[in-house]
């Protein structure tokens, strides 16, 4: 293991650097698979590195290799996504969001400094490592699982990882906090979208059993309570309705509501079970009306699986390295979800978090800022669990 002196001296010098990259990337957000300028920053900033940067495997994802001609041996990957959410930030900073509608709600501008930095610090020590490093810049992770699509195409298919490592800030925990559990960490997710075809027309109409707006609100009330009535307390169900698109004025009646939203799950059976649920109460509801329905229903995000020992490696090296009060064991998993699911899908690895601070906004909300507090230890994290693996 290398003189973790070392390691601080390094962390020092650049630390000022990869926090004016994170607050360069959080005033120009992009959306999921529309981030071509986010992956220009990166290839500029990759290209002043001792690394082979790669073809894309899909369109704006940024892949790059230290040590390429280890690529033989062993193999270390890091992954960070780069899109950004359509919310409107609310936030008055001098850096906050450029782009009216779009913001970096959940902090993925954070995870792309921190792993610029990993690199520019791994690179440092490229000659003593016993093997190659992958890092994956990674469009698309919202709502699409673009990395489902980056596994398919091969992303680690040459060199396979002997780890697969991504770290997420995470509000509710101390600043820097390193904080995970071995086994399932994230829910699985299903997206759905329901159009509800009903009959429109001026809003003084009296017959409105086809109304689709009523029916609509019928609907989402059903679909709310499923996880109370379908299932047991020891499984884990959310069913969420985030959005609901419907009518144009107070006074006409509209011929069409959209209703979306996703669901959340550990359990394989009750995923199987959901889209029958949700066939089941449309019908229901839609029984003995004039009114039509069509259900899409997807499953872009598999539960998050960590490795067992991966965990308590990174757990013993935390303790030692960054202090032992640096590692927080998480008692339960989060309904949250993750397309990382995929890369350690078959591959020894452990999805972390980085705590931003109890009292830090939420994730996805139009306040949520990154902790630049906490990039110092994400980026040692990083970098001193790949050196244990390689050195």
């Amino acid at each position: 293991m290398l003189e973790i002196k070392e390691v601080d001296l390094a962390l020092d010098e650049l630390l000022p650097e990869i926090t004016k990259i994170r607050k360069y990337l959080h005033a120009r957000p992009e959306l999921s698979l529309k981030e071509h300028k986010t992956s220009e920053f990166v290839r500029l900033q990759l290209s002043n590195l001792d690394l082979k940067v790669l073809d894309p495997f899909l369109s704006t994802d940024v892949v790059a290799l230290l040590n390429d001609s280890n690529r033989k041996k062993k193999n270390v990957t890091l992954r960070a996504d780069m899109d950004a959410l359509p919310i409107l930030e609310k936030n008055s900073f001098a850096y906050c969001s450029s782009k009216p509608g779009i913001m970096h709600a959940c902090g993925h501008d954070g995870h792309t400094a921190m792993l610029l930095g990993a690199a520019m610090v791994l690179e440092k020590f490229k000659e003593r490592l016993d093997g190659s490093v992958r890092f994956v810049f990674q469009p698309g992770e919202e709502v699409v699982a673009a990395g489902r699509d980056l596994i398919k195409e091969g992303v680690l298919e040459d060199p396979k990882p002997m780890a697969a490592l991504a770290l997420h800030g995470w509000p509710g925990f101390p600043v820097g906090a390193i904080c995970s559990k071995p086994g399932e960490i994230m829910a699985a997710a299903d997206f759905f979208s329901i159009k509800i075809k009903g009959k429109g027309g001026h809003g003084s109409t009296s017959g409105q059993q086809n109304n689709p707006i009523i029916m609509a609100s019928k609907i989402v009330g059903r679909l709310s309570s499923i996880p109370q009535s379908e299932f047991s307390d020891d499984i884990p169900v959310v069913v969420s309705i985030s959005k609901i698109i419907g009518g144009t004025t107070s006074n006409v009646i509209p011929n069409e509501v959209t209703i979306e939203g996703s669901t959340r799950f550990f359990d394989k059976s009750a995923g199987k079970k959901m889209p029958g649920l949700f066939e089941k109460v449309l019908k229901s509801e839609c029984k003995n009306t004039e009114i039509q329905y069509d259900l899409t229903y997807d499953r872009p995000y598999i539960a998050t699986v960590n490795d067992p020992e991966i965990i308590n490696t990174c757990k013993n090296l935390t303790t030692e390295y960054l202090g032992k009060t640096a590692w927080v064991d998480m008692e339960k998993p989060v309904m949250s979800s993750e397309d990382f699911s995929y890369y350690i899908k078959g591959n020894p690895g452990g999805m972390f978090f980085l705590g931003m601070g109890e009292n830090s906004p939420g994730l996805h909300t139009d306040t949520y800022d990154f902790n630049d507090e906490a990039l110092r230890n994400g980026i040692k994290f990083l970098v001193v669990s790949t050196l244990s693996f390689l050195v």
